[in-house]
């Protein structure tokens, strides 16, 4: 391991962000699936029993959704920089990784470009490429990102 790798000058990882844990996922799911039994017997009682699929599958639906959810709340960004090169590294929700390189990294730009509504947008640009960083952050995280990163290759060019 060489001095550049153990010391990066700058190292994040970027995570999206998820209020709801497994637990509260599975609390929600029972809480909605009591709710709709109670709708469903009211219904039953009735007369009208053929509705009784519809909840099941509204329940389903709930769950697939909130499944889904949380297999996108796997992916992640790492942004490293050290004295040799910039590398993004991105997993994908179904494992996949890919690989982003900007070597020498003193040319790095860090471009927040401001977005109608408040939104905003983050790349790195190096060489007449750019590269799109931190989508799944609020604009004030993609703001303190954008900042730091400029702190860190202002250091890089002291050095």
């Amino acid at each position: 391991m060489n001095h550049t790798e153990s010391e990066p000058l700058f190292d994040a990882v970027i995570y999206p962000h998820r209020s709801l844990g497994p637990r509260g996922v599975r609390n929600i799911i029972l809480g909605l699936a009591g709710a709709l039994s109670l709708v469903a017997i009211y219904f039953t009682a009735m007369g009208a029993w053929p509705v009784l699929p519809f909840f099941g599958c509204e329940i389903l639906l709930i769950w697939w959704a909130f499944k889904a959810s949380a297999r996108d709340g796997r992916a992640s960004e790492r942004v490293r920089l050290t004295q040799d090169e910039l590398t993004v590294a991105r997993m994908r929700p179904s494992g996949r990784e890919q690989h982003h390189r900007i070597a020498p990294p003193h040319w790095l730009r860090v471009d927040l470009t401001a977005r109608p509504g408040g939104a905003n947008e983050l790349r790195l640009a190096s060489h007449g490429r750019s590269l799109k960083v931190g989508g799944f952050l609020t604009p004030e995280e993609r703001g303190e990102l954008a900042e730091e990163l400029r702190v860190a290759v202002q250091r890089l060019r002291r050095t």
